[in-house]
């Protein structure tokens, strides 16, 4: 009989790469987010009731997946009043099912890389509907897309859990309401929604690139599949620069991946990267994208926008062949640009960073102290964390290791919690 906590496990880590493509796919199905994530819990339910005692199965996505399906085949019998929707929707199923191999995600992927009615994005653009408040299509899509936790996307908006859990609960009933369509939109549909989609999916990278928590630095499905989306995005609005930008971006971010982490999974932080290491396929699709974002820009006589700046901040890491060859006078200048852009503290703290340098860890140090009383870093690790890499710099040790201390506690993510407690042990050293 296999091990029940290692079965456990197994589904867990199943459920977190799969959530996704099954509450869409089952969107897809019934039309109703909502519904279509409450028969996705059904199928993990199911799943942690028969995988401890008969093994997880060769094919646990499709298994999901057509578990999930049949509970909404089972739940649209039960309604009178979808009979003709219903032998739509099985002559649909039959279809897809034949799809399905025993590698399930990236056959699946491969078979509908090129398709703009991808169901993932329909769910994508679905949750970002205009009905909807900003905030509120950020957190239902991050909940429904990456499959990330109130507690995760929370941290991820830097606002308080019980308000994205309520976000999220009167998104899933507008959307219900207003039997918004599960599609992709077109024409000039698309513009409102745009915006909204392309911030979901860098959240999304972002949770990837850097987990808010649990025991691991990285989270790479995630990145993956922001970074998938993205590149449809691109096909399907390409004259859209940001789309383009935001492209660019994941694609420098993403390079760097396999020399982020050593082989314990411990970070290992950018200036200490072994640059051999990265993606230099990745980076030539970036510094691509971002030549494409910047023209379109400028034909259409916009200046650059967010992902677009920060894309070419990327690109200046990119392209320095070794840390001390970082033009970090062009990154500090272009983090000016992206601070009158869209002025937020994160991006002014790394401001103050690429500042510090440029033109030395006072100047750095100076910026990140007008920071400390900002009411939406308080609970931010990283501005702690900043300010004692600036003192350790200056030589104030003891500051610098209480600020690495406070910055530990703050931190959720097991590897980033270990990384700034050694920064501080290494700061007490005199």
């Amino acid at each position: 009989m296999p091990n029940e906590r290692t079965t456990h496990e197994a589904i867990a880590a199943v459920w977190r790469i799969e959530q996704a493509r099954i509450v869409a796919g089952v969107a897809r199905m019934v039309r109703d987010i909502g519904l279509a994530e409450e028969l996705a819990q059904d199928a993990l339910v199911a799943a942690l009731e028969h995988w401890p005692g008969e093994g997880v199965p060769a094919n646990p996505g499709a298994w999901l997946m057509t578990t999930a399906k049949h509970r909404a085949l089972d739940r649209l019998r039960r309604d009178k009043n979808l009979a003709t929707k219903l032998e739509q929707i099985g002559l649909d199923l039959e279809a897809r099912e034949a799809l399905v191999v025993p590698d399930f995600v990236d056959a699946l992927d491969a078979a509908r890389q090129d398709d703009i009615g991808d169901d993932l994005l329909r769910l994508v653009f679905t949750a970002c509907h205009p009905l909807l408040s900003p905030d509120a299509r950020v957190a239902l899509t991050l909940k429904l897309l990456g499959g990330l936790t109130t507690a995760e996307i929370a941290r991820a908006c830097l606002v308080p859990e019980p308000t994205i859990a309520q976000r999220i609960v009167r998104a899933k009933r507008t959307l219900a309401e207003a039997r918004v369509p599960f599609e992709v939109p077109r024409g000039e549909d698309l513009a409102p929604r745009l915006t909204s989609v392309l911030e979901v999916v860098y959240l999304i990278f972002n949770e990837g690139y850097t987990a808010t928590a649990g025991d691991d630095w990285m989270r790479p499905a995630l990145c993956d599949e922001a970074l998938r989306l993205a590149r449809i995005l691109s096909e399907l609005a390409p004259e859209e620069a940001e789309v383009h930008g935001l492209a660019a971006l994941l694609e420098l971010q993403a390079s760097r991946t396999a020399a982020r982490t050593d082989e314990q999974g411990r970070p290992v932080l950018l200036a200490d990267q072994n640059r051999a290491r990265w993606d230099h396929l990745l980076i030539r699709r970036g510094l691509a994208a971002l030549s494409r974002a910047e023209q379109l820009s400028a034909t259409q006589g916009q200046p650059l926008g967010p992902y677009t700046l920060q894309a070419a901040i990327a690109a200046c890491h990119a392209r320095a062949p070794k840390a001390e060859a970082t033009d970090w006078a062009g990154i500090a200048a272009l983090y000016d640009a992206l601070a009158q852009a869209t002025p937020s503290p994160v991006v002014e703290l790394n401001r103050a960073v690429a500042v510090a340098m440029a033109f030395g860890p006072a100047a750095g140090l100076a910026i990140v102290d007008t920071l400390v009383g900002e009411p939406a870093l308080k609970n931010y690790q990283w501005l702690p964390a900043v300010r004692g890499d600036l003192l350790s710099k200056l030589g104030r040790a003891d500051e610098a290791r209480d600020e690495f201390l406070r910055a530990a506690a703050l931190a959720k993510n097991e590897r980033e919690k270990a990384l700034l407690e050694a920064r501080a042990a290494a700061a007490g050293v005199h």
